[in-house]
């Protein structure tokens, strides 16, 4: 049966894979009655690029647009058969005019959401048309809609086109596989129409009237199993028993005893009997010392209760994985944001800043630059007590990627912003509203989170908003976004040169940023000895602006004034060009971790009450101070491109021009395949720095310049952030872009990474442990649709074992050794391959100094050699005899 034609609709068969066939004939209305009319689908990509977006570019007023026809050709080319006009091409090419009409149907009249008009005469009749037309048209349009509703039309024939359906068809019917056998019963003519009677009779006795049909194996027809499917049930068996205590009835009882005494005359026998004396001498030595024990140690302390306690944290030994703890997330912006940065709270536990920015492009950005001033840039404070509305919020003048805590004071927070400005914040006069200490003991003394029910009143708010102290000057500062930013040390500060002095303020003063500007920037927090000869100037202008009463006026001398102390180019060497830091590392001199106990035991919490050790501050470079020597100056730096630095903040003076360089970067390696997003030293080892980047990890030795320790191969996903574990000196953290954690344990292995966790379905931006106990460990998770994943991290990635400290030292000297080792086959292979080159030109010279009749002379002795091999292994092998042998010489 052939198959039946598909009428009202275009047949199309199979699916067919690849692009639409150009000679395809474009689907018009021309049974509806407009020819001209050629309906087409376009999505919202092709609706941006013609500007025909609807309800913007075509509205119910004008539905309308021409376009013309050079810029759809072009679209033919650029997207070829993916161009939504590609079924109309035909139409489009043969388009006698230069602008093609393009209608928005609303009511999906003719199916699809556009139609085009294809010729000029329905163009004009569209554009102008006149009213007797349009009567003509809705008479048309009613007559029609009549006809299609009450006249029956039969189907018209149409000839069967083959697309491939008759193959399924075929395919799928059912066909015999088995020959047929045909039987013929035949009878007698005469038997016919005969009468019958019917009787009992035997039919043993008669003839031909019963026939026995035994069976009997017939190899014919025996058919062999080969499969069998059995399909089997266990039942099990059930059984009821129950029972019952009997109950009776509930009755007091009571009874009376009294203990047995002996009486006085038994009592001085048995205590002057021998039993009793060789007992008491033989126990009294064993409970003594179990007196002794008991006054030594407390027996009854559960050991097992003890060892639960110490190593329960959180999971057991076995527990590898991370798992979410807390999450937060900002719903109350209107626009998409992405966190940039994290930073725990350095004293108040459960405490975390984070720091979001609008997910757009730099395009995007100058596109929607109107909105984006309407909408704060902030720094959000979380905390464990309240995931849905942040405790405060940092305003700052445009989007923050980068910030850090004062080491010194907690409330000072500084900040850069993707304008290259650098923000600093002073939130000592809300410090109450996120912090209590508790009283008692100064040992015992310890910030910890204000619950909700203890706020005031006023205090307790959804958030709080809190305005800069100073923001940097734009002309002076970085030209483009701050990508990373430290404080320095308050044991040293540096002068406009480089050069190291002591610090005898005791806080810490001064900061560095890197920047995509290709610029290393050092600042001063203090008012500057050259600013304070224009004070009556400064008076008359703070005169005539009134500072807002919630801004502190810590740094009002900083406010749009603030310039670098000093500004670094690392030169990439003869040409002009610039390395472009976006990650940095001080030396091993420049950690605070003296700075943080300090903190922890002192300077908790500056009270309003007190003086703020900010206010006042002054230069200390106006004073003579003492300068540090044998102090490290060299630093780490991860560029754009991949690069790792090893240079020197110090200046140099030019010999030729007089004027104070940087330096030439001591090292440089190229070992990333892209941007550089970590450059971190190891808090257990001051010159082991981790730098992540691109799709690999490294580590580096602070000294070793040939190369890193520790190189690893090509990731699945580009790698975002990274973070050494806080607790174990083997154990880092590192982030992908697909949303994964990838942990590495050196103990293990140091090829892959031992374990990886997806923590969440987009970009990694930032990963930042926190240890607030032995028992108690976390990691902050940041992604990049907003969302800050706080995990807990297992007993096994926080508990480090016995020796694993040295273990980890011990790889990485071997490691150093491997690295000085391939040096050394490098330049003893280096001095062979020069050694052969002499070689080789030595005997080319020779070869040139022989004559002619030299060689030919070698080469006859070469050949004479050969012969003489020759013989001997066909004597040996017996073909040949020894007087063939002679008479061969003899010819010779």
């Amino acid at each position: 049966m052939a198959p039946k034609p598909r009428q009202g609709k275009s047949p199309r068969g199979k699916k067919k894979k690849g692009k639409r066939s150009e000679e395809s004939e474009p689907v018009n209305m021309e049974s509806l009655g407009y020819p001209e009319i050629y309906p087409l689908v376009l999505t919202t990509k092709t609706q941006e690029i013609f500007s025909c977006r609807i309800d913007e570019d075509l509205t119910d007023e004008q539905p309308y647009k021409l376009i013309k026809k050079q810029d759809i050709l072009a679209d033919f080319q650029n997207r070829a058969a993916v161009s939504d006009f590609y079924p109309v091409k035909k139409v489009i090419n043969e388009y006698p005019g230069d602008e093609i009409l393009l209608v928005y149907d609303k009511d999906f009249k003719f199916g699809l959401n556009f139609y085009v008009i294809g010729t000029e005469e329905g163009k004009e009749n569209f554009l102008h048309p006149s009213e007797g037309q349009e009567d003509q048209d809705e008479h048309k349009e009613l007559d029609h809609i009549s006809e299609e509703l009450y006249v029956y039309k039969p189907p018209v024939s149409k000839p069967w086109i083959s697309l491939g359906s008759e193959k399924e068809i075929e395919e799928e019917s059912v066909k015999r596989s088995t020959e047929q056998i045909t039987y013929m019963i035949s009878r007698q003519l005469g038997d016919f129409g005969a009468p019958i009677k019917f009787s009992d009779h035997n039919a043993s006795s008669t003839k031909d009237t019963y026939i026995e049909c035994l069976s009997y194996p017939d190899k014919n027809f025996v058919i062999k199993q080969l499969e069998k499917d059995v399909g089997m049930q266990v039942v099990p068996q059930v059984k009821d028993i129950s029972t019952q205590t009997r109950w009776t009835y509930p009755r007091n009882a009571t009874t009376q005893y009294y203990p047995r005494e002996f009486l006085e005359t038994e009592r001085e026998i048995f205590e002057q009997s021998k039993p009793l004396a060789d007992f008491l001498n033989n126990i009294s030595t064993s409970v003594e010392i179990a007196l002794q024990q008991n006054e030594i140690m407390n027996t009854f302390i559960d050991d097992w209760k003890s060892l639960a306690e110490e190593e329960g944290t959180f999971g057991d030994k076995t527990d590898t994985h991370l798992k979410e703890y807390q999450s937060f997330t900002d719903l109350h912006t209107l626009m998409e944001k992405m966190v940039t940065c994290v930073s725990w709270h350095p004293t108040i536990y459960g405490l975390i800043a984070v720091s979001v920015a609008v997910r757009l492009t730099f395009e995007e950005r100058v596109y929607f630059s109107g909105k984006l001033l309407l909408q704060p840039s902030l720094i959000l404070f979380w905390s464990f007590s309240d995931p849905i509305h942040p405790q405060l919020m940092l305003e700052s003048p445009d989007d923050i990627f980068c910030f850090k805590f004062c080491p010194s004071n907690p409330n000072i927070i500084a900040g850069g912003c993707i304008n290259g400005q650098i923000v600093l914040w002073d939130i000592t006069a809300h410090a109450d509203r996120i912090q209590h200490i508790k009283t008692g003991s100064s040992r015992s003394k310890k910030a910890t989170l204000k619950p909700m029910f203890l706020l005031e009143p006023d205090d307790n708010k959804e958030a709080m908003y809190i305005r800069h102290c100073a923001v940097s000057s734009i002309e002076n500062g970085h030209k483009k976004v701050i990508t990373d930013i430290h404080w320095l040390s308050d044991t040293f500060e540096i002068n406009r040169m480089g050069a190291v002095f002591e610090n005898r303020s005791g806080i810490c003063c001064q900061l560095v940023t890197c920047s995509a500007d290709c610029t290393i920037c050092f600042w001063d927090i203090r008012q500057q000895k050259g600013t304070t000869t224009i004070q009556p100037t400064e008076k008359k202008k703070e005169e005539s602006i009134e500072i807002p009463n919630d801004i502190p006026s810590t740094f009002l001398h900083l406010d749009l004034a603030w310039k670098p102390l000093s500004k670094l180019r690392l030169s990439k060497g003869e040409t002009s060009l610039d390395h472009c830091p976006v990650k940095l590392s001080l030396g091993k001199d420049h950690f605070f971790n003296k700075t943080q106990d300090k903190v922890l035991v002192q300077n908790i919490v500056v009270k309003t009450e007190e003086m703020n050790p900010y206010q006042n501050l002054e230069s200390g470079l106006a004073n003579l101070l003492r300068p540090i020597e044998d102090f490290c100056t060299k630093f780490f730096v991860g560029t754009e491109e991949g690069e790792v630095l090893y240079s020197d903040w110090k200046m140099e003076r030019d010999p030729e021009t007089g004027r104070f360089m940087t330096k030439k970067p001591v090292s440089l390696s190229t070992v990333h395949d892209g941007a550089i997003h970590t450059v971190q030293r190891s808090p257990f080892y001051n010159d082991i720095i981790l730098t992540v980047g691109g799709w690999n990890v490294a580590i580096w030795k602070e000294g070793v310049m040939t190369g890193p320790l520790l190189q690893s191969s090509c990731a699945p996903k580009r790698y975002t952030s990274g973070h050494w574990s806080l607790t174990r000196p083997g154990v880092i953290f590192i982030g992908r872009e697909d949303g994964y954690i990838d942990i590495w344990d050196l103990l293990e292995k140091t090829h892959e990474p031992t374990q990886s966790q997806n923590i969440c379905i987009t970009m990694i931006t930032c990963i930042r442990p926190w240890s607030f106990s032995a028992k108690q460990q976390f990691i902050a998770v940041a992604d990049y649709y907003g969302t800050l994943h706080i995990l807990e991290i297992p007993w096994t990635l926080s508990h480090p074992s016995t020796n694993e400290a040295s273990s980890i030292n011990y790889y990485f000297e071997r490691e150093v050794k491997h690295l000085e080792y391939v040096a050394q086959r490098k330049k003893i292979r280096e001095q062979e391959r020069k050694e052969m080159e002499l070689e080789r030109e030595k005997k080319k010279v020779k070869l040139h100094q022989r004559g002619k009749e030299q060689v030919e002379a070698e080469l006859k002795m070469d050949y004479e050699s050969y012969l003489e091999l020759e013989m001997s292994v066909l004597l040996s092998l017996g073909l040949t005899k020894a007087s063939d042998n002679l008479s061969f010489v003899d010819l010779l």
